[in-house]
């Protein structure tokens, strides 16, 4: 499953819209819990917002348990997320992400795309904790062999999704919609390490 992605390097045109935190620096490896940008939609406009990586409802009670993944496929039914799925749609930018395969030892993989950034679809939802609102999000995943991957979009679908007015239909297509060509590149385990936000983190596998 889409359990780590990057987000390092970026457009000047991406750092000019609204909400861009002055302070954002490059990461390596960012996990759930950790905070990232979350590109939506707001009166119109585009918009980044910095949110919590794990979903996290007003009504929700145990925060231990705020989801990072939510499946394409239960999306709409699914009492955590369906009215996240019909009302507070976003994306989150990253430059790729990570993968680990193998039955005895997993080994870790880039996986990114030809293009700068890619946007992985999201749900968002906003948390009230005295008179302040934290937003928080969780990746739309699609099933990919015998994992899990980020549904991504391309710059129709992210129109598309990004758009309140899309109809419950045109939003399921997405998830039929063929996903970009990924270039993978197998990696050194420092990457294994959580700990790890730094370049080390793509050191090649020798």
């Amino acid at each position: 499953m889409c359990g780590r992605f990057a987000l390092f390097r970026w457009s000047s045109a991406f750092a000019a819209l609204p909400g861009f935190p002055a302070d954002q620096s490059p990461h390596w490896s960012l996990a759930p819990g950790a905070a990232v940008l979350l590109l939506r939609q707001e009166a119109g406009d585009l918009t980044l917002s910095r949110v919590r990586w794990g979903l996290t409802p007003a009504w929700l009670t145990d925060l231990s348990r705020t989801p990072a993944q939510a499946r394409a496929e239960t999306l709409a039914e699914q009492p955590m997320f369906r009215e996240a799925f019909r009302l507070r749609r976003g994306a989150l930018p990253a430059n790729g992400f990570y993968e680990w395969r193998g039955s005895v030892r997993k080994r870790p993989y880039w996986m990114t795309t030809e293009g700068s950034l890619m946007y992985f679809a999201a749900i968002w939802e906003a948390y009230p904790v005295q008179g302040h609102t934290y937003l928080s999000a969780a990746v739309v995943t699609l099933p990919a062999a015998s994992q899990r991957r980020p549904l991504m979009l391309d710059e129709a679908g992210l129109a598309a999704w990004l758009d309140p007015e899309t109809p419950l239909e045109a939003l399921q297509r997405l998830f039929e919609a063929p996903q970009p060509a990924l270039r993978e590149r197998p990696l050194a385990t420092l990457v294994n390490d959580p700990k790890l936000d730094a370049p080390e983190c793509l050191t090649p596998a020798n």
